[in-house]
């Protein structure tokens, strides 16, 4: 991938997601301020997590699988691209049918099953939500085997639009958990259309079937197998949670949960797009015996991803009550001490989005699945444990312990793969940490004059101040080479 190419699909991708964590982030505070009720939007986050546990057998890991066999082909023998995405979504198409009409037809079932018989009537949207959700991350995905990421930004950016408008009306018009339910169907369906629209017409039909190879379908869906595996054990990480919360405490812990969670979310959108973008070409250097130049390209999007995201982490510790009472209200108080501890959580989280698509596209999936399995199993475990006692912070704090030692797997393979520095990279780490101390230092200090939201705002500019100019300072950003490749 020349500069070019990756500046554009950069750009595209995070403009699509700061697009999404706009849209969310306003939608965010409409719902938690003023369309519903803390219980209220404690069972929407419930019923989502649900819907994201019922998705995986919806996925079953064939967009990932279409994604690589696309990579490997497109170049060496593109006749092969539309049987790669027949078979891919043929699979997709017979799973989501199954799965979103077996879920339609229990969802009463499922919601007793789960302690959250309330929960009931959202869970009637259940088999619309996960067809939509499902066809529309295909797409996404695949464009990104093509490396045409620009268009899985199109794809992402139509939802996001969509989504503030559609929830907010929903909960509005509809009113409560329901309406707001009804309006992400409403989203992800427009940003399907319009996601295999563009694969049908662009890529799809501007390929030439050749001669399909022989077992090229068993390869496909054999790939997707430990795919899968890894899909369903993050999503268990990211879902489970929060239906445990929600089934042992309660609607209201569930709220502090599911928003302590979405912040997270908005923060990681800088790490999110850049890993997407960068992580076919690893695939490509390996393929080409490039083993030293993807291994320098990986240490570069780290020590980047560490400076950005190490800093971010300890700002949101310090922030996290000001920032929640302020923005979301007095009742949300109870999500604090979550936002805090999920701080860590966003650190490796922004490390993970640069390591774990490599994984996908260096052949590692299966080393990666069995990482994932594991921790999440540990997850499981340690939530089971924690939640009676400590509420929404012990599934927190269960979180970011077993998501620690996935991390440090996943480093210990993309190590064993190429060829890193680790001294060079341990050095930088330590100059990061330094700036975090004095970054943190001066906004600890700042923070005794906060008196609303206009002055917390200026704590804030003021220590993403102090970082970039010790960042700059230090030599481990260079302003003028990023505002090159941005430019």
């Amino acid at each position: 991938m020349d500069s070019k190419t990756f500046s554009q699909g950069f750009k595209a991708t995070m403009s699509a997601r700061v697009l999404h964590v706009v849209s969310s982030g306003l939608l965010v505070v409409l719902l938690t301020r003023y369309l519903l009720t803390p219980t209220e939007y404690g069972r929407l986050g419930s019923a989502l997590a649900v819907l994201g546990v019922a998705g995986l057998f919806a996925d079953l890991g064939t967009a990932k699988s279409a994604a690589r066999y696309v990579t490997e082909y497109r170049e060496r023998d593109s006749g092969q691209v539309p049987h790669v995405l027949r078979v891919a979504l043929g699979s997709r198409v017979a799973a989501t049918v199954v799965v979103a009409g077996a879920f339609a037809l229990f969802a009463g079932e499922i919601g007793r099953l789960i302690n959250q018989p309330e929960l009931a009537p959202l869970l009637a949207f259940g088999g619309a939500y996960i067809a939509v959700h499902s066809l529309s991350t295909f797409a996404v995905v695949v464009f990104q085997g093509f490396n045409r990421v620009t268009w899985s930004a199109v794809t992402r950016a139509t939802g996001s639009a969509s989504l503030l408008v559609f929830v907010a009306v929903g909960a509005f018009v509809v009113g409560g958990a329901v309406g707001a339910l009804a309006g992400y169907v409403a989203s992800y369906a427009l940003a399907t259309a319009v996601g295999l629209g563009v694969l049908y017409r662009k890529f799809y039909s501007t390929h030439e079937p050749g001669d399909r190879e022989a077992g090229l379908p068993g390869r496909v869906l054999r790939y997707s197998v430990p795919l899968a595996a890894t899909k369903g054990a993050n999503v268990v990480d990211k879902k489970i949670d929060t239906i445990l919360v929600g089934a042992l405490v309660g609607p209201l812990a569930v709220s502090y949960y599911f928003l302590a969670k979405s912040i997270s979310t908005f923060v990681q959108a800088p790490a999110a797009s850049l890993g997407f973008t960068v992580s076919p070409t690893y695939g490509e250097r390996k393929a080409g015996d490039e083993r030293e130049s993807a291994a320098r390209l990986y240490e570069t999007t780290l020590r980047h991803t560490l400076l950005l995201y190490v800093p971010a982490g300890a700002g949101l510790v310090l922030v996290a009550d000001p920032a929640v009472t302020q923005v979301f209200g007095a009742k949300y108080a109870g999500a604090v001490p979550v936002v805090q501890v999920f701080a860590g959580y966003i650190v490796l989280q922004a490390v993970m989005f640069i390591t774990s698509d490599a994984l996908d596209y260096l052949g590692c999936a299966r080393e990666r699945a069995w990482a994932k399995g594991a921790t999440s199993a540990a997850n499981f475990l340690l939530n089971l444990l924690l939640i009676p006692t400590f509420g929404a912070v012990g599934a927190a704090w269960a979180t970011v312990a077993t998501f620690s030692v996935y991390s440090l797997v996943n480093l210990a393979v993309v190590h064993h793969e190429l060829p890193l520095s680790l001294p060079r990279t341990l050095r930088h780490v330590a100059f990061v940490c330094a700036i975090t101390l004095v970054m943190s230092s001066v906004v600890f200090v700042a923070l005794s004059f906060v008196s609303g939201l206009l002055s917390l705002v200026a704590v804030v500019v003021l220590g993403v101040a102090v970082w970039g100019g010790l960042a700059s300072a230090s030599g481990l950003l260079d302003v003028r080479r990023v505002m090159r490749v941005l430019a």
